[in-house]
């Protein structure tokens, strides 16, 4: 296989910027992901993917909720915000702030929109694992265009 025209066609496929969302116990956590897509209409359900072996995966994994912040377009740095860990003092990370609606893993208040899940599937692959959630609440904070990958100069895929 040619490795750079497997890197070329894979980085081809358009993706999102979102903040997932979590719960560590009593505690929250988020995440910085781009593998999101809806993957039925009835029931909703959404499928994610976690690297292996973080604390957000694990997260994941043991309370069986997740939540997806969509982001602006525009908003880079809040998402590079979530590239690494950030502490939670209180309902922000950071100077970000977040709220929690039902399944108690947080929501930003600066994005654009945002949907919970309780997770209904999980697939160990490779070095991430996927959960398929089923979406149990959303909401909208102001109308806008989602941002994407590709804003932000970053490549996925190879």
């Amino acid at each position: 296989m040619d490795e750079q025209a497997k890197k070329t066609a894979l980085r081809g496929i358009s993706y999102g910027l979102y903040v997932i969302g979590t719960k560590l116990g009593e505690d929250v956590n988020a995440f910085t992901g781009n593998w999101v897509t809806q993957t039925s209409f009835s029931p909703p359900l959404v499928a994610i993917a976690a690297k292996k072996g973080t604390a957000s995966s694990d997260g994941i994994h043991d309370s069986g909720v997740f939540s997806v912040n969509v982001l602006e377009s525009g908003q880079k740095d809040l998402a590079f915000a979530f590239f690494k860990p950030i502490s939670r003092v209180g309902n922000k990370f950071g100077d970000v702030e977040f709220y929690t609606q039902t399944t108690g893993s947080p929501i930003l208040k600066d994005a654009l929109s945002w949907f919970e899940c309780k997770v209904v599937h999980e697939y160990d692959q490779g070095d991430h694992v996927v959960y398929i959630g089923e979406v149990v609440d959303a909401g909208v904070h102001r109308s806008g265009s989602p941002m994407t990958l590709q804003e932000t100069g970053l490549f996925y895929g190879g």
